[in-house]
């Protein structure tokens, strides 16, 4: 199949997996919009919130118990009210980790409703992206965000929502009761605070570019997984193996060199955090003990600051250790936030029609997958309802460009298609492909019955139908040899069956749809003669009263032709049909000659 198509993103000079460093965007318009999400689940949110403000009052009640029991019990030797103080000590720590559980448990339920929201509208987008989108960007790349970067906010949100509101507030609570017990030594602990603020903001400003960096080579290598893997005969054929494991190996090696900066910056966070958290307890210790010889405090009163002091610190060092998740989060969200923003192509937007004669007229159609390099040069033809057009010429020509223009899969940028007297662009572009019928050279069947891929193209038709389709396709003679006949499962890509099976049954689908156009792109090129012969047929019963278009290699399949298109370089070089053709001795007659000679 010729196809004059977009270069290639792994086409470019330095290999597969070079290209411009993806930088951070607006972290800040990225947080507001996956809070738009979760907002959507306001009572879980509540449920969650009160949970967390309950779970750290009674984290903020334990410290002071110690430092009660202490003066209270153990120095002044009572041990029955010390055991009584324990028992209600271990009642408050029991109930606080309830609370815990069960903010866990609220926020795991929000994350996932939110994630199932997200994940549904990223599918649905794709299913509304035109072909260029797909056309410029690698499938692996476009999964990883539909998998990898999904989960990792899933993983933040479950995790890190709960946890960064359960810091702030055990903080701000830990403050107050740190200077109601003694302000002196209140202080003391937070002179480290500056210096922790400083440092986490330097290393969560490094880091987050490792992270982007990190998502992109994911995404990356997963991409040339996909792809080797979709393609592992060629690979087998070629005796590639060799070159596509050094290929994997550079990606492989890009992934670990962009996740251990990554990690190695985010990492050195918790070491120094843990540092601060130490010394800032040890002046504690040292002032508190200077002062416990001055008289002005208790040993009890230590041990609470000590206590609260470690309580303090602990929620600052789960800040910033949260703060790294988000940053992966972040980088990921804004991947599928990149793909939520694309255009969509306007699907309903237009005139509608239950049926289309067919006639088709290209004026001076112009077009050019990238600027400055055109496709289709001013290519102008006229086809009258019911008849059977042939366009041939070398790869690269065009042809199937002009066939993507007629389905609307690419719009033209310059000239105008008409159908039945109208601008194609008038119409919904949904009620152009209800009506337009394609088959092409590479059939794609989906993993299910047999019956069901040919339901595909009339999901209300009935069983009898989709037999009836069959057999005029000339597919009910294999089918009914298949184990479960039109019950037998296919795999993904109907591997499971040959090339020509798979032909007949992409006719029988294009059959039952009933198209008032239909276009075949090459469908016969790569199947034995004897098959060729069956999908022939096939094909002439799909075609009968329909405007048809037909690309193909073959010239003797299009000897009967009411019109063919000669296509050169983006251009009409003859129009006629095959008599005609062969007796102006031109470029046709050249292309029929160098078949019959090979």
């Amino acid at each position: 199949m010729s196809k004059a198509g977009p270069p290639s993103p792994m086409g470019h000079p330095g290999g597969r997996f070079t290209g411009p460093i993806v930088k951070p965007k607006n972290q800040k318009e990225t947080l507001l919009r996956i809070w738009s999400y979760m907002r959507q689940q306001k009572i879980g949110l509540y449920m969650a919130v009160m949970f967390v403000v309950i779970g750290s009052l009674l984290s903020l009640v334990g410290p002071f118990l110690i430092g009660v029991i202490t003066d209270g019990y153990i120095l002044t030797f009572d041990v029955e009210g010390a055991i009584r103080m324990a028992l209600v000590l271990a009642g408050v720590y029991i109930v606080h980790a309830i609370f815990t559980w069960l903010q866990s448990f609220v926020m795991i339920r929000v994350s996932q409703k939110t994630i199932r929201t997200m994940r549904q509208q990223l599918f649905e987008k794709l299913q509304t992206l035109p072909l260029a989108f797909f056309d410029k960007r690698k499938q692996g790349d476009v999964m990883s965000r539909m998998t990898n970067d999904i989960d990792n906010l899933n993983a933040a949100l479950s995790q890190s929502v709960v946890q960064i509101m359960s810091s702030f507030l055990t903080i701000v609570g830990t403050a107050v009761v740190l200077f109601y017990l003694n302000w002196v030594l209140a202080i003391v602990t937070l002179t480290v605070i500056p210096l922790i603020v400083w440092t986490t903001k330097q290393i969560i400003k490094r880091s987050s570019v490792s992270f982007v960096a990190r998502q992109r080579d994911l995404g990356q290598l997963n991409s040339y997984v996909e792809e080797t893997i979709s393609n592992s005969d060629i690979t087998t054929l070629f005796g590639k193996e060799q070159q596509t494991v050094e290929e994997f190996t550079q990606a492989n090696e890009r992934l670990r060199s962009s996740a251990m900066r990554a990690d190695i910056v985010s990492g050195m966070m918790g070491p120094f955090n843990n540092f601060m958290n130490n010394l800032g307890v040890a002046l504690v210790i040292g002032v508190g003990a200077f002062m416990a010889i001055k008289g002005n405090v208790t040993v009890g009163e230590i041990a609470a600051v000590v206590t609260y002091t470690r309580q303090f610190f602990r929620p600052i060092n789960q800040l910033s250790n949260l703060l790294n998740t988000f940053q992966s989060a972040i980088a990921g969200s804004e991947r599928v936030f990149e793909i939520l923003d694309e255009s969509e192509e306007q699907m309903t937007s237009g005139k509608e029609k239950q049926r289309f004669t067919g006639d088709v007229k290209f004026e001076g159609v112009q077009f050019e997958y990238e600027a400055g390099k055109p496709i289709l040069k001013g290519i102008e033809f006229k086809v009258n309802a019911g008849e059977m057009v042939a366009i041939v010429g070398p790869t690269g020509s065009g042809k199937t460009t002009i066939i993507q223009l007629l389905t609307r899969f690419y719009d033209a940028t310059g000239g105008r298609i008409l159908l039945d007297g109208e601008p194609i662009e008038s119409y919904k572009m949904t009620n152009v492909r209800e009506h337009v019928g394609v088959v092409l050279q590479d059939t794609y069947l989906f993993s299910g019955t047999v019956r069901e891929n040919i339901r595909f193209g009339k999901l209300t038709a009935t069983d009898a139908e989709v037999e009836e389709a069959a057999k005029i396709a000339y597919a009910h003679n294999f089918i009914k040899y298949l184990p479960q006949q039109y019950d037998t499962m296919l795999t993904s890509g109907g591997m499971n069956l040959s090339q020509g099976q798979r032909q007949l049954i992409a006719i029988a689908r294009a059959i039952l749809e009933d198209p008032d156009i239909l276009i075949l792109d090459e469908a016969t090129s790569s199947v034995d003669t004897m098959t060729e012969v069956h999908i022939q047929n096939g094909l002439n019963n799909l075609m009968e009263g329909r405007t048809s278009f037909v690309i193909a290699h073959r010239l003797k399949t299009i000897e009967k032709a009411d019109k063919i298109l000669v296509i050169k370089d983006g251009e009409i070089l003859e129009s006629g049909n095959h008599e005609t053709l062969m007796q102006e001795g031109g470029f046709y007659r050249s292309l029929q000659n160098n078949l019959a000679t090979n």
